[in-house]
């Protein structure tokens, strides 16, 4: 054992000295100095010799192989002055190579337009509120002259949580939650995730709202289409034109749907407007009267608008994207163009 631990010595002595670069440096490194290499494997057979011999040449096989392990060092340094840098290696960074730009991470689109849309309304003197999504049936439905069997509430295809506990259908609730607890005058927008049961090209189960409301004397639905006529012109950052059309809704009277020129051919007609020249935009319309009882408003004395606007749909028009589902998808390339 003894000889061979000398003549391994001997051996890796006369291949390091003939090594010339770092690729047979490192070729020598495994085959001598390695888990697997030939010192590991006579360390190992040191446990088949006698317990007289082992210390003596256990002690000899060390010394062998902390001499050719200063050597290997010894031929790295040299190598790496000959070269003039650090020795090669197959993950070394090429300093000529042009830098690579991180990818930055953007806001979603969605995000984009309903902080513009909060931004807008704000502008104009709004303040900004935010309720739970998880609602009360009394504040999402009766408080908004929608009571328990009302036809309306169809409308809405609801995720019940119990009896009396739904994921809110609309961000209207916020109107009855702040009318109860403020007096006149107001102006609000409530911008929220809302649920419906509801899924295809142009719906999602869970969307974004922004409600809004304003309450003082003397209230007319000329005020309302002021403030829906400069909200479009900023937003599409043109001179729309608008057109409100007698709707349904149960907490506001009269109500309307209000379009605006096509976005995509101004109004003259295309495929996305079904060449009718117009797009709906949103629901507007007065608060009705028996709102205002519910909170305790004396409709006599108090009158008000509300609008609700779905931001997917503000998005869809300003972007000219035809399905909604894309903003839910996480794919990047679409993504990225925002």
């Amino acid at each position: 054992m003894q000889e061979k631990i000398i003549n391994l010595q001997t051996q890796a002595t006369e291949e390091l000295a003939a090594i010339e670069n770092s690729t047979q440096l490192e070729e020598f490194r495994i085959r001598f100095l390695g888990r697997k290499g030939q010192f590991s494997s006579i360390m190992k057979g040191l446990g088949k010799v006698s317990k007289e011999d082992k210390p003596r040449l256990g002690q000899i096989a060390n010394g062998a192989k902390k001499a050719i392990e200063a050597l290997y060092d010894d031929k790295q340094r040299a190598l790496t002055a000959d070269s003039g840098g650090s020795p090669a290696r197959n993950d070394a960074i090429d300093l000529t190579l042009p830098g690579r730009r991180p990818e930055t991470g953007k806001l979603h689109p969605v995000t984009q337009i309903m902080s513009e849309v909060c931004s807008i309304f704000e502008g104009l003197g709004f303040s900004v509120a935010e309720g739970p999504d998880v609602e009360h049936d009394h504040y999402n439905f009766e408080a908004l002259n929608i009571p328990a069997h009302h036809p309306a509430r169809d409308m809405h295809d609801t995720f019940y949580v119990s009896d009396s506990i739904l994921l809110r259908t609309h961000t209207s609730p916020m109107q009855a939650r702040i009318m109860e607890t403020q007096q006149p005058p107001l102006r609000v927008i409530a911008p929220g995730k809302v649920y419906r049961c509801d899924s295809d090209i142009t719906h999602t189960p869970m969307f974004h709202q922004v409600e809004g409301f304003l309450v003082d004397r003397d209230v007319s639905f000329a005020d309302l289409k002021g403030v829906l006529t400069i909200f479009t012109q900023k937003m599409f950052d043109k001179d729309l034109e608008l057109r409100f059309r007698p709707s349904f809704f149960p907490f506001t009277e009269p109500s309307a749907e209000v379009d605006i020129a096509c976005v995509i051919c101004d109004g003259k007609g295309c495929r996305v407007c079904k060449r009718t020249g117009w797009l709906e935009i949103l629901g507007a319309g007065m608060i009705d009267p028996e709102v205002f009882k519910m909170v305790g408003y004396n409709p006599e004395v108090y009158s008000g608008f509300a609008f609700g606007l779905g931001i997917e749909r503000i998005a869809m028009l300003k972007y000219g994207i035809d399905d909604i589902r894309l903003y839910y998808e996480n794919d990047l390339r679409f993504l990225s163009q925002f």
